[in-house]
């Protein structure tokens, strides 16, 4: 018997924004989990057959803060972070902040079943709009998790660019509780930043930043990512 191909990628919603088009699709293989991709202006973002660094996003960032009880989330992506930091039973409320709201469409909808799932939990609060406006705002979190984009030196929207800057950086730490943590996923090793990060903790006085990488096998090559973790003095 010949072996059982996978399905093709077949798009099951799609959505024009003012940043671009934005496409859900749906890839199935007999025997394995159905996989979900998100291709934000023709280009792939993000699907769901290896999501071990989003995870580790939310994990690394909680661990890092006694008390992670107000959670802040930069991007809902396909739902693995904000899913992993609600498997935290200290967190007792997370927002998450999509500037896409049709992606916020897909999740009522039940396309996606982890985004369902995250976006049922009591729990959470959606604020529909850009992450920037919510660290220049006043509210305060113990954790603050970023995944907007791929990081400053792989942009899906140049736009972005904005979020890895000082100005923006030094907001975020604003917005930190005594003991909080900031934490900003890269699709690799972003040495400017990390210098970034390093100069604003020294200049802070009360700032400690780690970087972590993590290392994935995808389709015959090694992918590095980073993770960068900025810890506010209690």
């Amino acid at each position: 018997m010949l072996p059982t191909q996978p399905e093709p990628a077949r798009t099951i919603a799609r959505a024009s924004t003012p940043r671009g088009d934005i496409a859900l699709r749906r890839r199935a293989h007999p025997g394995e989990d159905t996989a979900y991709e998100l291709i934000v202006g023709g280009v792939f973002a993000m699907d769901t057959v290896d999501v071990s660094t989003e995870i580790e996003l939310a994990v690394l960032g909680l661990a890092a803060c006694v008390a992670p009880r107000r959670v802040l989330v930069g991007g809902l992506g396909l739902g693995f972070t904000a899913r992993a930091v609600l498997a935290d039973q200290r967190v007792r409320h997370v927002v998450i902040a999509e500037i896409e709201e049709a992606l916020l469409g897909w999740a009522r909808d039940g396309l996606v079943p982890t985004l369902t799932e995250v976006i049922a939990d009591a729990r959470v609060q959606i604020r529909a709009g850009d992450i920037a406006e919510l660290l220049a705002g006043e509210d305060i979190f113990d954790v603050i998790l970023l995944d907007v984009d791929n990081g400053p030196s792989f942009l899906v929207h140049p736009t972005n660019s904005r979020l890895y800057a000082e100005a923006t950086l030094s907001g975020a730490l604003a917005r930190l509780a005594p003991g909080g943590v900031l934490a900003i996923w890269a699709a690799q090793p972003e040495p400017a930043l990390l210098d970034s990060l390093v100069a604003l903790g020294h200049r802070r006085g009360d700032v400690e930043v780690q970087e972590v990488q993590h290392s994935v096998e995808r389709d015959g090559r090694t992918l590095a990512y980073a993770i960068y973790l900025v810890g506010v003095q209690a």
